[in-house]
């Protein structure tokens, strides 16, 4: 992990050099920029493992930033911070293709840990998530490009096949087992908008996902309040 190369972006002067100081300390490599066009100008001449922009800045906000770094790198992650929680400034974040949102104020351990798991999944190897057609679930296999969750138990095996949203969504399930799914990405991700029709459309899904799981006690998916849902797998997860 040493040594991986951040670019922040954040105006409020004080706390963009507290910040970079203690990302410092856990041995990152960190550019610290004061506003949005600063910011792009640091990211065109120089190399990043990862971009923590504020939303909120003078001359060029976060959002527009992000979208100028998308056009030169897709893949590029990317986590926001911001002094707002609304839904509507989340749900942008995600479209743009964040990897993480934070609110301000935060915990500087939780965004640490963020920045960790994050850069655990990119740094797979040149394997990406997307790549992975197949995932293993306790007692269940599920082929994505097919659609089909297979149950392979004692008391015998059972398939089921799931529709396109199903598998979208246990797709990202797999890809974050063990950490938290937000409502926020998977709404946008998979239906497009967050309102009250969709997140109810999701709670509907998540529920039939439960049932097709029901068959291995060791699998749940956590409602995680205010925040999402979370897929565990009991036994990797120490208590």
């Amino acid at each position: 992990m040493s040594g991986n190369k951040i670019l922040l972006v954040e105006d409020d002067q004080n706390f963009g050099d507290v910040l970079k100081s203690y990302l410092e300390m856990h041995d990152y490599d960190v550019t610290l920029a004061s506003d949005g066009i600063m910011g792009f100008e640091s990211y065109r001449t120089g190399s990043f493992d990862l971009c923590i922009f504020d939303v909120m800045m003078p001359r060029k906000d976060g959002f527009t930033l992000a979208r100028e770094v998308r056009e030169k790198d897709k893949e590029m992650p990317i986590i926001f911070l911001t002094a707002k929680n609304l839904k509507e400034d989340v749900l942008e974040g995600f479209k743009i293709g964040a990897d993480d949102y934070l609110s301000k104020p935060f915990n500087s351990e939780e965004l640490l840990l963020r920045i960790q798991a994050i850069l655990r999944r990119v740094n797979k190897g040149a394997e990406k998530e997307d790549e992975v057609k197949e995932y293993l679930l306790g007692k269940y296999h599920f082929n994505y490009p097919l659609r089909v969750l297979t149950y392979k138990g004692d008391d015998g095996n059972e398939k089921v096949k799931l529709s396109p949203k199903e598998a979208h969504l246990l797709k990202m399930f797999c890809q974050q087992k063990n950490d938290v799914l937000t409502r926020a990405e998977a709404l946008a991700k998979i239906w497009g908008e967050d309102n009250y029709f969709t997140a109810r459309s999701m709670d509907v899904f998540v529920t039939k996902l439960r049932k097709y799981l029901s068959k291995d006690s060791n699998l749940e998916i956590m409602n995680i309040h205010g925040n999402g849902f979370r897929l565990v797998e009991k036994d990797q997860v120490e208590d």
